[in-house]
């Protein structure tokens, strides 16, 4: 027995069905994927937006490290000309201090005075330097670290990271986005049968924006 012709009308609607369940399935792929990727992210940007509100009460107890060495007479040499504004140590001169002080300041722009020659090297969560006497060949260097709280505080920021942190905040941004993205249309799919989706949704973009255009001056 011949099974019955579908109704004209029905094929429409099977046809939407099938479409709106492979949407869903899509949505909800990638909304659980960007959600692995984002997670840890999302929870560090989250819990240092709080470190960083009350900041001016958080105690922080810093941790200062001064060392100490000499340049060899024959490295010596190479600090006497001035180079170019901004120019790094010599390649040579900069391997001795990385060896005695454990700051490398390879490729780093130098400040150069008639008497030294300065190498600002700030981080996350604190700073360091070392100097050179152009004319005794001391060497002096001295590393601050602020505590954990100051370190995630500054990753928060991108402060003093480098390109790969950079990368990272980019990624995970994309990933974020990702998210909320996929999180909105799936809320679009489901407000149908949900009907305080969109006043919530307005309710979370109304709030920030009061509160700046009320408290913000």
């Amino acid at each position: 027995m011949n099974a019955p012709t579908p109704l004209p009308n029905a094929l429409p609607k099977k046809r939407r069905r099938i479409s709106r369940g492979w949407w869903l399935k899509q949505l909800h792929t990638w909304h659980w994927i960007s959600a692995a990727v984002s997670l840890i992210g999302m929870l560090m940007f989250a819990i240092t937006g709080v470190t960083l509100n009350h900041s001016s009460i958080i105690p922080a107890h810093p941790q200062v490290v001064q060392k100490a060495g000499t340049l060899a007479p024959s490295l010596l040499r190479l600090l006497k000309a001035t180079p170019a504004e901004g120019a790094p140590m010599p390649a040579a001169v900069a391997e001795a201090v990385a060896a005695q002080v454990g700051l490398d300041p390879s490729g780093r722009t130098g400040e150069w005075s008639e008497d030294e020659v300065y190498v600002a090297m700030p981080r996350p969560g604190g700073d360091a330097w070392v100097s050179v006497n152009r004319g005794t060949g001391a060497i002096a260097s001295e590393v601050t670290r602020q505590g954990l709280i100051s370190l995630f505080n500054d990753l928060h920021k991108g402060r003093n990271t480098g390109l790969g942190w950079r990368l990272f905040i980019d990624a995970f941004a994309a990933a974020a986005i990702l998210f909320t993205g996929t999180g909105l249309l799936l809320l679009q799919f489901h407000a149908k049968h949900r009907k305080k989706t969109w006043p919530l949704v307005g309710l979370g973009f109304a709030v920030p924006l009061i509160v700046a255009i009320v408290f913000i001056h």
